[in-house]
């Protein structure tokens, strides 16, 4: 049977399009979408579970793999099978959990998965920029409770001009790039890395990808009536009890007001939470307790919500007792770790980030090896953020999607201030010690410093904030929050990440809440947390004001040296033995890089002693040492031979060349000792390749004055041995005595 296909396309305005089809693919999954731009098809399903599952959230798993067929080629590795995501494919799942998850109803719980595949890839295409349109597409396609489309879009800025989802190459010389998700409505999420842009440029690229999504979620619309909109199922709501929800209010909100108004520290505040809690649990039988304790608990926290919003929009107070626009004490420290290459300690407030620098060969730079983009990355950030850091034991289980969505963020806020030129590979390590806010913004000030300690030649110092925003649509009252603390971010309607230099931003990550949030309220909120950056910047000056000027003494030194491609063979050796005794000996470590395009050969030498890296430079010198003919050079005797001396230049140590007996003086040299000995150092004269001998002539007496009436001899047969043997006499080509004339027998020349 012919599947029936229901297809929309959307225009992006300069001859590519998306579409999006459904009815021939995964039709037993509960909505499923092929997505296609250019030769790009991403295949989206959906399915959730008609059961509620045991939990008080919802367990949504978001799940993006680029399959290495899409552009036909196999995994790396020894088995030959897509195995665990990557940082890349990691990253795409955040940005469409971040938009999805909201929507849905909060006493929704049942398992739910939405699965996005990368079915064939296009070098044109970035992927990831239509995962959010896939995956609100199939949920439009089910039976899901689901708010509303949404859709994401990528936006670049070349030349001057804002374009929707930029190719890759337009993305390299792009001035941003930003993701954003949105519904028609309301943008909810925006994420991306920018050069130094302004506030005021960064929303109006939020705007412009929003008028893009407006299209998207409206096609989605047309699509979903097309192929016959599902009606929205039903489920196990959770239970409500207004009478008591108005009685733990009142028994809650003004204890909770009063606590959060005195400005007590994380952990008293929690226990003084905690212990209003147990009053209010203390005030219902053990009856009423086991009929609704779970509305009690959850009826609590709304009312202690409330409470700390109040707070801050009557008072303009928060948790700890600052103002809406203070920044929390902070102290900063560099050089801590005596062995590492760099190191710093930026603490604000109850968070602490210990950031290390480790300087590298490109041997050493990350691999990234994905269907839709091969490459590496010469700097790169890791984020480690482990229980202790909020005083909790948990399970260990390898790096988690925050852990390196957070790392993600600060290595954008800071990879464009390393400058291009930079001769190492570095690597950033990020262990959050303490945490009760921002700790990928900690990262960001962390990190900064510790390359500035390290001697990376930043272009700028970085610094992040995190901000927050509480507002009352009923109201019209807002407040935005300057560093905000971990409750608060739970609390708040929006929260956002802004990292900058002095002169403009260079990455952002935001979530928001609330429905139609102004862009007057957003420019606000961005002006605010620009004064927040650069008072956060003004104390990691303080600390350390550039980098320094040079690596540590126990980093390595990097240097840089290019040579002909003709030489690298050289340089390596038969089997690699001269590299790697030349390794071995100056006790550095070499890499040789070709580059195709220049036909150079890249040569970095890394190395703690610097008498080593010169060595290194010295044989590569003599390795691509050439002289000119008719140039004078200084050498040195290091071998005697009855036929001549074997002299080294002293420009190229290594590179020998003989000087023949016959060119050490005008005079006849008898033996070579009379004129030149061991260690001598004079000049020669080069005349290039023998015409007979076909080897390289240098020439001492070339450079002597002529004697007074030196009448030259006539030539003689030379051969390797310079034309004599040990007994002085001279041989033919054959090598047979010729030193007289007559061939006859020994007796008859006796009688002579």
């Amino acid at each position: 049977m012919i599947p029936k296909i229901f297809r929309e396309v959307i225009d992006l305005g300069d001859g590519r399009t998306i579409s999006i089809e459904t009815g021939k693919l995964a039709k037993q999954a509960h909505g499923s979408v092929v997505v296609q731009s250019g030769k790009c098809m991403l295949l989206c399903t959906v399915v959730s579970n008609y059961q509620q599952s045991d939990v008080d959230f919802l367990p949504l798993t978001v799940d993006y793999r680029e399959k290495f067929a899409a552009s036909g080629r196999y995994p790396g590795g020894f088995f030959k099978r897509e195995a665990r995501p990557s940082d890349g494919e990691v990253l795409t799942m955040r940005l469409v959990d971040r938009v999805l998850r909201p929507l849905f109803p909060k006493d929704y719980h049942a398992e739910t998965q939405v699965m996005i595949q990368l079915m064939s890839h296009d070098d044109q295409v970035m992927p990831d920029a239509m995962a959010g349109l896939a995956a609100s597409a199939a949920i439009q396609l089910s039976d899901f409770p689901f708010e509303c489309p949404i859709s994401e879009v990528r936006v670049g800025r070349v030349n001057g001009q804002l374009i929707i989802n930029p190719t890759r190459a337009q993305l390299e010389v792009s001035e941003l790039d930003m993701v954003i998700g949105a519904s028609a409505d309301s943008v909810m999420m925006v994420e991306g890395e920018m050069h130094e842009i302004s506030e005021e440029e960064m929303v109006e690229a939020i705007k412009f990808a929003h008028e893009a999504i407006k299209i998207q979620c409206a096609a989605q619309v047309k699509l979903a009536e097309a192929f016959g909109k599902k009606e929205t199922r039903t489920y196990d709501v959770e239970r409500e009890d207004e009478v008591l929800a108005k009685k733990v209010e009142a028994l809650t909100y003004d204890k909770v007001y009063a606590v959060a108004r005195a400005a007590s520290a994380k952990h008293e505040r929690s226990a003084a939470f905690d212990a209003i809690k147990e009053e209010v649990k203390a005030s219902f039988t053990e009856e009423e307790l086991a009929d609704f304790g779970g509305l009690v608990s959850k009826y609590f926290y709304k009312a202690e919500k409330k409470a700390v919003r109040d707070l801050t929009l009557n008072e303009g107070l928060r948790l700890d007792g600052r103002k809406t626009n203070d920044i929390r004490p902070i102290w900063c420290e560099v050089d801590y770790l005596p062995s590492v290459h760099g190191s710093s300690i930026f603490t604000r407030g109850e968070t602490q980030a210990l950031a290390t620098v480790t300087l590298g060969t490109s041997r050493e730079a990350n691999q990234i090896d994905m269907p839709s983009f091969e490459g590496e990355e010469r700097f790169y950030l890791h984020y480690n953020f482990p229980p202790f850091s909020t005083g909790e034991a948990k399970p260990l289980r390898g790096t988690s999607r925050r852990e390196v969505g957070h790392g993600n963020l600060a290595q954008r806020a800071l990879k464009n201030m390393v400058p291009a030129d930079c001769p190492y590979t570095v690597r950033v390590v990020s262990e959050v010690l303490e945490s009760n806010g921002s700790s990928s913004m900690a990262t960001v000030c962390a990190g900064t410093m510790a390359l500035m300690d390290a001697g990376v030649q930043m272009k700028k110092p970085v610094s992040g904030i995190a901000m927050g925003l509480i507002s009352d649509a009923e109201t019209g009252k807002y407040a935005v929050l300057s560093d905000i603390l971990g409750d608060e971010d739970h609390l708040g309607d929006m929260d956002f990440k802004v990292t900058g230099t002095a002169d403009g931003i260079t990455a952002c990550q935001m979530d928001i809440k609330v429905k139609g949030l102004s862009y007057e309220i957003l420019v606000n909120a961005l002006k605010q947390a620009q004064a927040g950056r650069l008072h956060i910047l003004g104390k990691l000056v303080e600390t350390i004001a550039q980098p320094n000027a040079d690596v540590k003494p126990h980093a390595p030194k990097m240097i840089t040296k290019i040579i002909p491609n003709a030489f690298i063979g050289a340089l390596i050796g038969p089997g690699g033995k001269v590299i790697q005794e030349l390794q071995k000996a100056t006790k550095t470590t070499i890499v040789i890089n070709e580059d195709p395009i220049t036909e150079e050969g890249i040569v970095e030498i890394l190395g703690t002693n610097q008498a080593g890296i010169d060595a290194v430079l010295a044989k590569i010198d003599s390795l691509m040492f050439k002289p000119e003919v008719g140039g004078t050079y200084e050498v040195k005797v290091i071998k005697m031979l009855d036929f001549g001396a074997v002299v080294e230049y002293l420009d190229a140590p290594g590179n020998e060349v003989l000087l023949h007996v016959s060119e050490l003086a005008w005079e006849r040299t008898e033996n070579v000792t009379d004129v030149v000995n061991m260690g001598d150092v004079f000049n020669v004269k080069y005349f290039g390749l023998d015409p007979k001998t076909r080897k390289e002539k240098v020439s001492r007496k070339a450079l002597l004055e002529k004697p007074e009436g030196y009448v030259a001899r006539p030539p003689r047969d030379n051969n390797d041995r310079g034309g004599r043997d040990n007994r002085g006499g001279s041989r033919d080509n054959r090598g047979r005595d010729n030193r007289r004339d007559d061939r006859r027998p020994r007796e008859d020349r006796k009688e002579d």
